[in-house]
């Protein structure tokens, strides 16, 4: 790692402000987004991960990084999974204790589903969180009691709550786009106005990481650590579909795990095209026609599995 080249003086000064501590040295990891990765070496020893936007971020994205930092001290709450450290966030940037990564390994995998079983059972108070947040660049409901933001109200079940702000909204985005065609909407609308009874037994809101796939699943000192999350009150059989999608090491030892403190209801394998359908709607409107024909699949086993 060297010292900040001119280029990178201005990230260095930025993260210094918001760590509180003077940077000694940054490293470009590459970007996502709008904004740019970045290894800091603080100058008092620690070292601090860092997403900085290279300017003002697009209409739409203001308070990505309240919500990120809100998200993470929300799940920290828990005692349950760990998460980094905020060091600290501002309208265009967020600085977070760097984890050292390893190799997965099956004890590590076991006690993750452990932590993520106990944090799901710290609960919320209801479906969605109290704040707007975001998954990737998109615009995810918070504000709890607020639909505007996507919060739910005391009284609503999740199959209500799922369809209302988790389906629909995506998948009009998805039609905006001309991504999706009207009887892809149909599709949708369909299992959206069937979620009730194809979402099993009625469970309580559990305190989600809610973009849970194997990329924001991170392994150091023997545990799985969980960053960049789209937290909010949601249901626990979505953070497993989501370690499903894209394929988490050790899946089954996460899930037997995870058993072993909070059994899952009978059918929950059957379930899974129905919690995927969500991120993979997200997937369509970030990326496009790639991911629609797997978005129409898990709808169409969703209602399958349903009868």
């Amino acid at each position: 790692m060297s010292a900040p080249g001119q280029a990178d003086q201005d990230v260095a000064a930025r993260i210094g402000r918001l760590a509180g501590v003077a940077v000694r040295a940054v490293h470009r990891l590459g970007g996502q987004h709008q904004w740019g990765h970045y290894r800091v070496a603080l100058a008092d020893g620690r070292l601090a991960f860092a997403k900085v936007a290279a300017g003002r971020l697009s209409a739409g994205l203001d308070g990505v990084f309240e919500a990120e930092a809100r998200g993470l001290r929300w799940l920290a709450e828990a005692g349950a999974v760990p998460v980094p450290d905020v060091l600290g966030q501002d309208a265009t940037a967020i600085a977070v204790s760097w984890l050292p990564g390893e190799a997965p390994g099956a004890a590590a995998a076991e006690r993750f589903g452990r932590d993520l079983a106990r944090l799901h059972l710290a609960g919320s108070p209801r479906f969605g969180a109290s704040w707007p947040g975001f998954i990737a660049s998109l615009p995810l409901g918070g504000g709890a009691g607020n639909r505007e933001h996507g919060g739910g109200d005391a009284g609503d079940s999740w199959p209500q709550w799922y369809g209302r702000e988790r389906l629909l909204p995506y998948a009009r985005r998805g039609m905006d786009a001309a991504t999706l065609h009207a009887p892809d909407m149909a599709l949708i609308e369909l299992v959206a106005s069937r979620a009730g009874e194809l979402a099993g037994p009625a469970e309580p809101p559990s305190r989600l990481h809610g973009d849970c796939w194997s990329g924001n699943l991170l392994w150091s000192g023997g545990r799985g650590w969980l960053i960049d999350p789209a937290a909010h009150g949601g249901h626990r059989e979505s953070d497993l579909a989501m370690l499903a999608l894209f394929g988490a090491p050790y899946l089954d030892r996460i899930v037997a795990a995870y058993q072993e403190v909070a059994p899952l209801a009978a059918g929950w394998q059957a379930r899974v095209p129905l919690h995927q359908l969500h991120p993979l709607l997200v997937h369509v409107c970030l990326f496009g026609a790639a991911y629609r024909d797997a978005a129409l699949g898990a709808a169409r086993s969703a209602l399958a599995a349903g009868g």
